[in-house]
């Protein structure tokens, strides 16, 4: 059927139908739609054989007559029309009209969703295709130009703000006092909102207006009285939210960042700093997966020992992940803990106790701190998967231009923040000058801007490793 023929009851049905679907029936009918309503590859192969026999015009051939050249050029333009409309897969249109309908592109991004959720389960090919295509076209329909910027306030309709309660990913809204002072003086909350989605933003972003910039979150969300506006020199941006899961990996908070700032910079001129405090997600999986594996190399190692006289091939692989002082500090300090002789293998039961008991204890907080902030400053600085930063929320700010700039010991002393970077948050910074310069960096050669604090870590690191090779080649 053609755009026109689709009738707004057929699409109804669609959507409703779909939604009646179990699990796998729904996966049944996108597998059908992704593999019989793709593209012809019949034809298109056809229509690549014709443009290739297709004689190319040649402005040497001057002798021939001006009405041959135009018929030629006439013919690549018939049969690139032609190929341009052959690659579109048939679903193409269903996704145009669903756009277009009321309802339609909410329908849209759960249908993404269901998508996403069936290629973590199995990757097939299909599929993946028509992921690739639709998020292609939300990322068209969902333009800057085609979203409001909205501040939410404690006055927009009880719906709106339940959507806020619900969708909050960073710090949990504890109750109705809580979510009204996240709305009040000091506090500013902006969310994007689409034409066919009211009354739902599809990303929204907190922020506190303080007098500096915060190192813990303790100091944004329990503070009390607020900084009076007027005193405020720092916009910090402490949680953003996507309310979408089928929108992932459309980046909407670049665009909510930078016109945020613009606002707030133009409603009050006497913010001049624009920060994060964030959380670093991936850090303490990182860092146990890295302890354990480094303990496994170094037990191979030790049973290996007796029968070589040589580097054992796990050698390669091994590095110090605590420095001499560290080690010896944490063995110094842990003895009610653990008997063992190796401060990796201390490290790692401390980090895994149960009910993390070492946040309990003044003196392993103490022993602990410098080396889990140099690890983390590691973590963020030159762990990268494909050339990027290897932390999510990192890899987000970095890729709008931010630098990092402090790292807070135990930030966040929740349960949760505990879990994911040892109690540990990061502030980055977002300089109105350099955000277009850093983004470019990052983007064409990975490059991450630090503060001098963040980079004497790294250099700490590196002088470690140049001793601990003149040591090996000494040996």
């Amino acid at each position: 059927m053609s755009k026109t023929d689709i009738i707004d009851e057929v699409l109804n049905d669609f959507s409703k139908g779909f939604f009646g679907l179990s699990h796998e029936n729904r996966r049944k009918l996108l597998l059908v739609l992704s593999r019989e309503y793709d593209v012809s590859r019949t034809q298109v192969r056809e229509l690549i054989q014709q443009y290739i026999n297709l004689e190319i015009p040649s402005s040497e051939r001057a002798q021939s007559p001006e009405h041959d050249e135009q018929a030629l050029l006439s013919a690549f333009y018939r049969t690139e029309r032609n190929l341009r409309h052959a690659l579109q897969p048939k679903y193409d249109i269903l996704f145009e009209r669903l756009n277009t309908h009321p309802g339609g592109l909410k329908f849209l991004s759960i249908l993404r969703a269901d998508l996403l959720s069936m290629l973590q389960e199995e990757n097939i090919a299909s599929l993946r295709a028509l992921d690739s295509y639709l998020m292609e076209k939300l990322v068209t329909w969902l333009s800057p130009a085609a979203l409001e910027l909205h501040q939410i306030t404690w006055d927009d309709p009880a719906s709106l703000l339940e959507k806020i309660v619900a969708y909050e990913a960073v710090h949990p809204i504890s109750n109705l006092i809580d979510l009204k002072r996240r709305l009040g003086v000091g506090r500013r909350c902006f969310g994007y909102l689409h034409p066919a989605i009211p009354g739902e933003p599809l990303i929204f972003i907190e922020v506190a207006l303080l007098k500096n910039v915060a190192q813990t979150i303790q100091e944004v969300l329990w503070d009390n009285p607020p900084t009076p506006e007027s005193q405020a020199t720092c916009a910090l941006f402490y949680s953003i939210s996507s309310t979408q899961p089928g929108l992932a990996g459309i980046n909407l908070g670049k665009f909510l960042i930078k016109r945020v700032i613009e606002l707030v910079k133009r409603d009050m001129p006497h913010i001049t700093t624009f920060a994060t405090l964030s959380p670093i997600p991936g850090y303490m999986q990182w860092l146990l997966a890295k302890l354990a594996s480094q303990l496994k190399l170094a037990e191979a190692e030790s049973e290996e020992e007796p029968h070589s006289s040589k580097g054992t091939s796990g050698s390669t692989f091994r590095e110090d992940i605590l420095q001499p002082e560290e080690e010896r500090a944490i063995l110094n300090s842990s003895v009610e803990f653990t008997s063992r002789e190796n401060g990796m293998e201390v490290l790692l039961k401390l980090l895994t106790s149960k009910n993390n008991e070492w946040t309990s204890s003044p003196r392993l907080l103490s022993v602990l701190q410098a080396p889990l902030l140099r690890l983390c400053a590691r973590y963020l600085l030159q762990e990268k998967k494909r050339g990027k930063a290897l932390d999510t929320v990192a890899n987000f700010h970095l890729q709008n231009g931010a630098m990092i700039e402090r790292l807070n010991w135990m930030a966040d002393r929740s349960v949760k923040g505990i879990c994911q970077s040892g109690g540990i948050m990061v502030n980055y910074i977002y300089r109105l000058d350099k955000i277009e310069e850093n983004a470019r960096s990052y983007f064409g050669e990975g490059r991450i801007q630090a503060s001098c604090d963040l980079q004497r870590h790294i250099e700490v690191i590196a002088i470690h490793d140049v001793l601990l090779h003149s040591k090996v080649h000494e040996h």
